[in-house]
């Protein structure tokens, strides 16, 4: 449900900044279609002349409204299923650039994450933030239990008080534009920022990323070449994390085409699609602003905020999605995409198949397996999108880290293939799907269950019977399109009562005039005069209203 223009305009100077800041970069052809509120309409004095593409144009507004508008727009970056390759592209640009904020501000949040002071946990910590982002800022300190060097991750103070009102304004914009902008109504404009909202309550809460960091300690299937920093769980809360200290080299520092290039590239992709195809529970950000090449040689993955899941099912239906891919088989990839929907709506299956087709050829060559893998598969998502093949968000977030692997990889080794590098780990997802003991796990777990399903129905069919017997059994039933019955039978009946109305005053004002009841004026009797004169009114309001046909 749409905001009200009250509550929309509770937070009016950044409603006002918003609708300023979009019609300075060319936007004021959409607002006019929205419906403002009139103090906002002051806020621009119409289009202007683009001198950027609206793409360029997007990325440009997040940046000029602030932190929490540069990572919506990151988080968008990652939902290639509802924003087109180009936006995306353009997305990818935001970098966070936020001044750090005073140890006098963040030393209260530390210290209540931490449940004591932070000279009892820490024998050094330093003031001055070496780090900083929308959402928090980190420091360097030391642990006075055993001397480590760690990083403490804090969260801005006041942090989610100003993304709920940005959300809350954002919102009231999404709605507005989905009800009133045929080109976006495809795109659910409202569902997205909702998901949007969703990933930033995720991503305040630290604990999230310390359960992460230790899952992927446990399970991590090559330990000598990729690693994550050790997280300090015990002194962790939700807007405090506690990690390892990471002293490494950037990827820009890393010679291209040298043999430490190529195994780091190597090594990323491994471990990359063993989290995404075995394990289930994969880094959804693995740009090179979160990789670090320690002394060892290692690759260190960082910031951990933002992670994705794979079910059994979903892994197995992206493993035949990829052999479709390569093989450059667009009714197979079709298909699958829409046996994986969670949706159940009808798709035309030609009409996406074209669409499915064109996505491959643009960014793939089947024969010699070259090409952009991750942009080809982004393009895929989008194109299910737009075609009502709602797949999970998680698939999205997959097709963002296969992305960001292929860039990093091609940038380290101008021989990079990605598909070179997932193949061996597909090979393995298929040993285990068609194992012959898995096979017959899977087998017996379908008869048991469906024994179990079994017992039921008689149980079931005699309670119906015995509520049929009562008299207990209904049916419910909905109507379609009769939605807007009870107004229109209301409409009706007013119009018919003040036809009436009319009818009776007409006939009482004749009879008054016709026996002249006092007091006459001009020969007249007032009260017939005025009776006249309200049947005149009434019947030219129930001619208009009639003509003007019913509310849209």
């Amino acid at each position: 449900m749409a905001l009200k223009p009250i509550e929309f305009l509770h937070n009016a100077v950044r409603a006002k900044e918003i609708v300023t800041v979009l019609a300075r970069n060319g936007f004021a052809d959409l607002l006019q279609k929205l419906d403002l509120p009139p103090r906002l309409l002051k806020a621009f004095g119409g289009a202007s002349t683009p001198r950027y593409n609206q793409w360029q144009r997007t990325r440009m507004v997040a940046e000029q409204l602030g932190p929490t508008f540069v990572k919506i727009g990151q988080l968008l970056s990652m939902r290639p299923d509802v924003i087109p390759e180009a936006l995306i592209v353009e997305l990818r640009k935001l970098r966070e650039q936020v001044p750090p904020v005073s140890f006098e501000s963040i030393r209260p949040i530390v210290e209540e994450g931490l449940g004591q002071s932070l000279e009892s946990v820490f024998s050094e910590f330093e003031e001055t933030a070496t780090a900083g982002a929308s959402m928090a800022q980190v420091h360097r300190a030391r642990l006075r239990a055993n001397g480590m060097e760690v990083a403490v991750k804090v969260q801005r103070p006041g942090l989610e008080k100003v993304i709920d009102a940005d959300l809350g304004i954002l919102m009231w914009f999404a709605e507005q534009a989905h009800e009133r902008v045929e080109d976006l109504k495809p795109v659910n404009l409202p569902a997205v920022v909702e998901a949007m909202r969703e990933s930033l309550e995720r991503e305040l809460d630290f604990r999230r990323e310390a359960r992460s960091l230790d899952f992927f300690a446990a399970r991590n299937a090559h330990p000598e070449e990729v690693m994550a920093p050790e997280v300090f769980s015990e002194l962790s809360s939700r807007r405090v994390l506690v990690m390892e200290w990471i002293e490494g080299r950037g990827l820009d520092e890393i010679d291209p085409d040298s043999e430490q290039a190529r195994n780091l590239a190597r090594s990323g992709s491994k471990s990359l699609f063993n989290q995404i195809l075995i394990l289930g529970y994969f880094h959804a950000d693995p740009h090179a602003g979160n990789l670090r090449v320690l002394a060892d040689g290692r690759l260190c993955l960082l910031d951990w905020g933002m992670t994705g899941q794979l079910t059994q099912r979903m892994r197995y239906g992206l493993v035949d999605l990829f052999l479709a891919f390569v093989k450059a088989d667009a009714e197979a990839v079709t298909r699958i995409a829409i046996s994986l929907a969670d949706s159940g709506e009808a798709i035309d299956r030609r009409s996406m198949e074209r669409d499915v087709n064109l996505a491959i050829s643009e960014h793939y060559d089947p024969v010699t397996g070259e090409g952009d893998v991750g942009r080809a598969i982004i393009k895929l998502l989008y194109v299910f999108g737009r075609n009502g093949v709602d797949l999970a968000r998680d698939y999205s977030l997959m097709a963002k880290a296969i992305l960001c692997i292929e860039e990093m990889g091609t940038k380290l080794d101008a021989d990079y293939n990605l598909k070179g590098e997932f193949e061996p780990v597909l090979k393995e997802l298929i040993r285990e799907r068609r194992s012959p003991k898995r096979a017959a796990t899977g087998l017996r777990d379908a008869l048991f269950i469906g024994l179990e399903q079994m017992k039921s129905i008689p149980e079931e069919a005699l309670r119906l019977l015995k509520r049929a017997e009562k008299g207990q059994l209904k049916l419910n039933l909905h109507h379609r399109g009769l939605e807007d019955l009870d107004e229109a039978i209301s409409d009706a009946s007013n119009k018919i009562t003040l036809g009436i109305i009319i009818g009776c005053l007409l006939v009482a004002s004749s009879l008054i005039v016709t026996s002249g009841v006092p007091p006459i004026v001009f020969g007249f009797p007032i009260l017939g005069i005025v009776g006249y004169v309200l049947s005149f009114l009434l019947g030219i309001y129930v001619a208009f209203d009639i003509l003007r046909g019913p509310p849209k």
